[in-house]
């Protein structure tokens, strides 16, 4: 994504190359740390894996664990071994690792024992660390490594807790992830039994994974809270949409505020038909974020374009309110966020609200003569709206 470009392209400097070339110049070593931000397409490539239905779960989460704590202890390795060689040959023996007498074997010279001969040293004290054992073989010695290894000790405590908590979970389960993927395989094991087809399937699919994604607006999260406090996050996050859109310009507040607070949201991913040119409708639709076409299919089976939905527009009103099959065919362009009315909670409000039931069939008439509906395949003339507003809806009152 275009957020990370930054730090993948900082990333793949060769900083080893640079450091040198500055003449090893201690300011510049610290560029090296950039290439940490790699570490976040570990992060995402498990969040991706977790996902795929065809690995086992489990053993995804434990090799995700381990990898943790390898990262967290290899980290903290390299750490002890930067504050080891960063003090000069003088003080060698003021370090943990100078300082170190392992049996027989003393660490006097550590600067002349090989890269692997250090690294495992260094990566033996984080992990003795982390665990807190204690052996007290080895141990913080000047204020540096002291106060580093008060740091790290601290969040030994929080990284221990993570993977305690994480293999609790995988012991008892239920994880929102788990619950997705048993779900996922239950709609697969549908779908072949019923043979369906691969667009069909692709389509289901997506639909499981975009409500896994964006869980975190279903109206079950708020199910627990009163009604009038729900009214009050309706109005909060949908009045702006409706207000705005043409079919209610001109519509008292009191009205805006029923149709309000019967919404519901609702997600679509791009290449879904929401509504069926010459279907039966019992919903309307208010676009939020996203973009939809008309698509209206004429004698000869060809389907042209006819109208773009944007922000700010709304769909299935026409038969609704003219009770008529729907005119034109609605399929996703882009990601949408919707808002969708049931007729039967509209027709409700209508009676009550007379009044801006006539406002509202006259923007009807208003927006079809923008949109130029009678030029399309979904001609839809103004005898049938007139008819609905003079003959129709009085008669329902």
């Amino acid at each position: 994504c275009k957020s990370s470009f930054i730090f993948d392209l900082l990333g793949c400097f060769p900083w080893d190359i640079i450091y040198k070339a500055c003449g090893s110049k201690e300011e510049v070593r610290y560029l090296l740390w950039i290439r940490l931000t790699r570490a976040l397409k570990v992060i995402e490539f498990f969040r991706d894996l977790e996902k795929d239905i065809r690995v086992n779960y489990l053993f995804t989460r434990i090799v995700k664990l381990i990898v943790v704590e390898l990262y967290c202890t290899h980290t903290a390795a390299c750490i002890f071994y930067y504050l080891a060689t960063t003090l000069p040959e003088s003080m060698e023996g003021n370090t943990w690792i100078g300082s170190l007498k392992l049996g027989e074997y003393s660490y006097d010279h550590f600067r002349e024992l090989d890269l692997i001969k250090l690294y495992t040293t260094s990566l033996y004290f984080a992990i003795v660390t982390m665990a807190t054992v204690g052996y007290g073989d080895i141990h913080a010695v000047n204020v540096r490594e002291m106060i580093f290894v008060m740091i790290y000790v601290s969040f030994d405590m929080i990284l221990g807790a993570y993977l305690i908590g994480n293999m609790t979970a995988l012991i008892v389960k239920g994880s929102r992830t788990e619950r997705f993927r048993d779900k996922m395989k239950e709609v697969i094991r549908y779908m072949n039994r019923n043979k369906l087809g691969k667009e069909i399937r692709e389509q289901i699919k997506g639909h499981l994974r975009l409500q896994y994604e964006s869980s975190y607006t279903e109206a079950s999260v708020l199910q627990d809270i009163p009604i009038s406090i729900r009214a009050k996050i309706s109005q909060t996050l949908y009045k702006p949409y409706v207000e705005s859109t043409p079919l209610f310009k001109g519509c008292s507040a009191e009205f805006i505020q029923q149709i309000v607070i019967r919404l519901q949201e609702e997600f679509f991913l791009p290449g879904e038909v929401i509504l069926e040119q010459g279907s039966a409708v019992d919903q309307i639709y208010f676009v939020c974020h996203g973009a939809l076409e008309g698509v209206g299919i004429g004698e000869d089976g060809q389907e042209e374009t006819i109208l773009m939905l944007e922000p700010e527009s709304s769909f299935g009103e026409i038969a609704i309110l003219c009770n008529i099959p729907q005119p034109y065919s609605v399929r996703v362009c882009e990601l949408c966020r919707l808002l969708r009315l049931d007729k039967q909670s509209f027709t409700n409000i209508l009676e009550i609200y007379f009044v801006d039931g006539r406002k509202i069939l006259s923007n009807l008439t208003d927006v079809r003569r923008a949109n130029n509906y009678h030029n399309n395949h979904c001609f839809i003339s103004y005898m049938t709206i007139d008819y609905f507003f003079t003959d129709v809806l009085p008669a329902c009152f």
